[in-house]
């Protein structure tokens, strides 16, 4: 079994404003054929969470997953104001 990380090229997670954070995959056809074929629920619960937007992307092979901040951007219990850390969550999931 392999995982998300070996068919991607790059994964990265940013800040989408105070309340979102947004996860972009970007993939080569081939690994975009196999992480489009993830269903959306599978990554909400590799995230913990139980809402997500997904868009795919096949023409510039990206797909980008987009939840709820945690904790509002900035706020005292706000552990990652940048969301930088989510894309190593998913990075190591078994696709």
């Amino acid at each position: 079994m392999s995982d998300l990380g070996t068919h991607a090229n790059r994964i990265r997670s940013k800040n989408a404003g105070p309340f979102w954070i947004t996860i972009d995959i970007f993939c080569d056809a081939d690994g975009f054929e196999v992480i489009a074929g993830i269903p959306t629920d599978r990554f909400a619960a590799r995230l913990g969470v139980t809402e997500v937007k997904r868009f795919d992307l096949p023409d510039l092979g990206v797909v980008k997953i987009s939840l709820p901040r945690p904790q509002v951007q900035g706020s005292a219990r706000d552990r990652d104001m940048h969301g930088a850390a989510l894309a190593e969550v998913l990075r190591g999931m078994p696709v």
